[in-house]
């Protein structure tokens, strides 16, 4: 009976002491409501006490979600058709590319691609439209959280790349730079990015990234910089593939971005026509467009192919009803020419 009792005691005991941490744990999560303390002042207040406790990384990991967060940036989910960048941010792994497009042609495309589901759209100050595809995207009733847009400085602005920031904010008009790239190598480029970086503390850019940079570039470049680029953009189609180029960007935690999928002005049609891709794309019951795109995509490359042609902007975006085969992958690989369609 002694024994009995005593276990029943403890029981009790037990039920009591837990009872009074939830109460407790209760009251100081009341207390930081009450007070105010949410967000990061939260999140600090219960890092100091896992550092007391000696428990800060198994906090850590249950404040940001563990390292499974951290395991997909860079991969293609193309289900959800999206890339986690080493920001933290998600990025649609398709859209549309504005060079070339200006006053209400501009304003027509991105408002096109807006309404047939594309979510990334690509522009620059040299492109002259940062104004026309802000104005898209304020009109087309989208969420401004639901459309992605990446915009570059011009080596031109690298000198007071703090105001041209404030100007491309300015022109766009849309709360918030996605992406913000510089958009060649050039005097300053240092500087200019470390400028981006404190746009990116000031909460006017939520990522940043380099474009035209390669792997001699990138090597002399980053040892100088604080954050790690999230994207960086070059020219990438069948004949200019940049097969030892990508793997390395790609190895940084960084996605990369290809411009001129489909050959770039004048050699888009000799891409089009290409004996390998008009084969591979007639066996799919696809254009000769979609199946590059469709190669980028599976060599983990986002695509950025211009149009101001609704109907091609509607064929651009149907690239996941179908997947080439290793050994299509492989002929188009064969296409490489090492050949650049622009000086970037």
């Amino acid at each position: 009976m002694r024994k009995l009792f005593c276990s029943v005691l403890c029981v009790f005991v037990s039920i009591a002491v837990i009872a009074c941490g939830n109460v407790r744990k209760n009251d100081t999560l009341e207390d930081m409501e009450s007070d105010g303390q949410t967000g990061n002042d939260a999140v600090d207040g219960m890092m100091t006490d896992a550092e007391d406790t000696g428990d800060a990384n198994e906090e850590t990991e249950a404040i940001q979600g563990g390292e499974g967060d951290m395991a997909d940036i860079g991969i293609f989910n193309l289900e959800t058709r999206t890339v986690r960048l080493n920001s933290g941010y998600e990025m649609p792994v398709y859209g549309i590319g504005t060079y070339s497009l200006t006053g209400e042609v501009c304003v027509a495309s991105v408002s096109a691609a807006l309404e047939r589901g594309v979510r990334l759209i690509d522009t620059a100050y040299m492109y002259h439209n940062e104004e026309r595809v802000g104005e898209a995207v304020r009109n087309s009733g989208i969420p401004r959280e639901e459309i992605f847009v990446i915009t570059k400085l011009y080596p031109s602005q690298f000198s007071n790349a703090e105001a041209a920031i404030d100007e491309a904010l300015n022109k766009l008009d849309i709360q918030y730079i996605d992406m913000m790239l510089l958009h060649h190598p050039g005097t300053g480029d240092v500087d200019a990015y470390l400028a981006m970086e404190q746009a990116v503390a000031d909460g006017k850019i939520r990522s940043i990234g380099l474009s035209n940079w390669y792997v001699e570039e990138l090597e002399e470049f980053l040892p100088q910089i604080n954050i790690t680029p999230a994207l960086v953009q070059n020219e990438i189609h069948p004949y200019y593939q940049e097969n030892d180029v990508i793997p390395y960007i790609q190895d940084l935690g960084t996605v990369v971005q290809g411009w001129y999928p489909l050959g770039g002005r004048g050699h888009t049609a000799e891409l089009l026509g290409d004996e390998v891709i008009s084969e591979i794309a007639d066996s799919h019951g696809k254009s000769s467009a979609q199946v590059i795109l469709r190669w980028n995509l599976q060599k983990g490359v986002v695509v950025i192919p211009g149009s101001g042609n609704p109907d091609h902007i509607q064929e651009n975006t149907e690239l996941f009803d179908f997947e080439l085969t290793e050994d299509e992958m492989q002929r188009m690989g064969a296409l490489d020419r090492d050949e650049k369609h622009d000086w970037y």
